[in-house]
């Protein structure tokens, strides 16, 4: 009988191991369905990628160099245009 209280130390031990085991499975599966369901949700609010917003921005930004480099040369090519036409208006080719 000597064994009694030690042996029932040691079952006690071993559902704690088992207890801490379970509880570490629940938590996994937890976080996985928590996961998943966040990955759903956010799915469907058409959050874009952070891939695909800075390739779009990359464009806007060419774009916007592109724009400005345009407007320059407009300003540039009225600027000569007035000066060969001494400020008068003219009308722009008809193509006929």
């Amino acid at each position: 009988m000597e064994q009694g209280p030690n042996r029932m130390f040691d079952d006690f031990a071993k559902l704690m191991t088992d207890a801490a085991g379970i509880a570490q499975g629940v938590r996994r599966e937890a976080e996985t369905a928590m996961k998943h369901q966040a990955e759903r949700f956010l799915g469907d609010m058409d959050f874009v990628k952070r891939e695909e917003f800075e390739i779009v921005r990359e464009m806007a930004q060419k774009a916007r160099i592109e724009n400005e480099a345009l407007a320059a040369r407009v300003a540039e090519l009225e600027a000569k245009l007035a000066v060969l036409t001494q400020g008068h208006v003219v009308a722009a080719p008809t193509g006929e």
